[in-house]
């Protein structure tokens, strides 16, 4: 830490080098310095305890997607990896590398935000904790001070009984998401008790739908349910157009991904 505060902004952190090395060679930037946290050992592994799971920062895409620990008490993590990028890259890429390089199109940061997780930090001013609401601030931009870098993010468990849904659409499997969609719903009988959503690829950084969250409380579980609820969702979405899809392609499908996830997720939940 005290490094990184000594070269200040001409340095980068290099830790699984799978978005930064591209930037590089595309010359999107030019750091004077890059300083490798890939042999600090504690910052690798997936730890058990209280109320979630915590996963180290250098831990990679393909230690995540591997962990039984993952996948019999976060399984939305685990199917969520399974999307990230290829098997190369998966070896590679690191859960903390992915959560600060904030793309708003990569499944980490969705999933953080949809799970309610928190970043830990480091830095020249010492340990903090962030909740991942206010840790993406925008387009490749997080809340990380001068010096710092995530060393674990925190994922707390679901609630008992809740079930879930994760689905994206790109041009080929691995590749970045047009668009991708997340939900958590919890029932009461044959109604929605809570439910979380959030939508990705489709902005500068992954949403959350707060009030679509609060007004399903209570609804039954149906498809008209889920159609009513995506489109109040999608109906302020302002999405970015480029040569892969324009901003209506891109709300349409978010519209679609919001309504299966809903129901994968309903359907998954145990009353």
């Amino acid at each position: 830490m005290a490094l990184l505060d000594d070269l200040g902004d001409d340095a980068k952190v290099l830790a699984g080098g799978q978005s930064l090395v591209p930037m590089m060679n595309f010359r999107l930037t030019s750091p004077a310095h890059l300083v490798d946290i890939g042999g600090i050992a504690e910052l690798r592994g997936v730890r058990t305890g209280g109320d979630g799971l915590t996963i180290g920062a250098m831990t990679t895409h393909r230690d995540v997607e591997r962990s039984a620990v993952v996948a019999d008490t976060l399984p939305v993590l685990a199917e969520a990896v399974r999307w990230v990028a290829h098997p190369p890259i998966r070896a590679r890429g690191t859960l903390g590398g992915s959560i600060a390089h904030a793309d708003p199109a990569a499944e980490l940061p969705a999933l953080a935000l949809l799970l309610g997780a928190t970043v830990s930090a480091a830095g020249p001013a010492g340990p903090r904790t962030i909740p991942s609401s206010a840790f993406f601030e925008g387009f490749l931009t997080t809340s990380l001070g001068p010096g710092e870098v995530v060393t674990d993010v925190r994922f707390p468990h679901l609630p008992e009984g809740a079930g879930w849904g994760f689905v994206e659409v790109a041009r080929r499997h691995g590749d970045f998401a047009m668009v991708g969609a997340g939900a958590v719903v919890s029932r009461r009988a044959d109604t929605v008790a809570e439910l979380r959503l959030v939508v990705f690829g489709v902005g500068g950084t992954p949403l959350r739908f707060t009030e679509v969250e609060e007004a399903a409380a209570g609804e039954p579980g149906t498809d008209a349910t889920w159609r009513a609820l995506a489109a109040r969702a999608v109906a302020g979405l302002d999405p970015p157009s480029d040569l892969h899809g324009t901003a209506a392609y891109r709300r349409h499908v978010a519209g679609v991904l919001l309504e299966q996830v809903m129901g994968r997720a309903y359907e998954d939940a145990r009353p």
